[in-house]
């Protein structure tokens, strides 16, 4: 059995070891008289602030990966439920029920630009999305910061025999070209248009998971 401690464990360990050491410092200064004492008080000092902000920072920018820390702001919280529509027409909802998707991490999964830093640029939104949430102005109606393209389906969808010969992408040439060029958008109408669908939820059913 595995005794290795989480990310979050030997973080909380790790600065209360520090708040420990630094309070032994404030309050026992003769400790630093000497050359050891002196360097035990740089690394408590200086290092380990360093070193704890650094781990936080990772496990924080982990955290928010997360569908629960996406939804944990109230205003997300008709795209939360849009998850549950019960109908296979709704694309989010289609890929959170049939777990296409990992559910723990659906929001980030489908709203991550898949390239260089995408994923640090996700992470940096999220962040901002936080700032926005306390101390600055949610915008009315919520909107991408571009429109969705369609390197974000295909990360997945790319080489699947559903969509490589779905009857409709396989009907003309043409077609499969455009979508892989991002010249014929996956959501355009008569496609998979519906998505989270928030204005029109209370004329919608849902699935309740058993």
């Amino acid at each position: 059995m595995s005794t290795a401690l989480s990310p979050a464990t030997l973080l909380y360990v790790l600065i209360g070891v520090t708040i420990v050491l630094v309070a032994t410092i404030v309050i026992r200064p003769s400790l630093t008289a000497t050359r050891g004492g002196k360097q035990l008080a740089f690394v408590v000092l200086f290092l380990l602030p360093v070193v704890v902000a650094s781990m936080g920072a990772s496990e924080h920018m982990e955290r928010s990966k997360q569908t629960q820390f996406c939804l944990s702001c109230h205003v997300m919280d008709p795209y939360g439920r849009s998850l549950h529509i019960d109908d296979a027409m709704y694309v989010p909802a289609a890929h959170f029920q049939n777990a296409r998707i990992p559910r723990d991490e659906a929001c980030y999964t489908c709203h991550t630009d898949y390239v260089m830093y995408g994923s640090i640029l996700a992470k940096v939104r999220g962040m901002r999305h936080v700032y926005v949430q306390y101390l600055g102005t949610i915008p009315k109606p919520i909107q991408l910061y571009s429109p969705y393209n369609n390197r974000e389906c295909l990360h997945c969808h790319a080489g699947a025999r559903s969509f490589e010969e779905g009857v409709v992408h396989t009907a003309d040439p043409s077609i499969m070209a455009s979508i892989k060029a991002n010249q014929l958008s996956c959501l355009t109408s008569g496609c998979h248009e519906n998505v989270h669908a928030v204005a029109h939820l209370s004329e919608l059913k849902f699935w309740e998971p058993k």
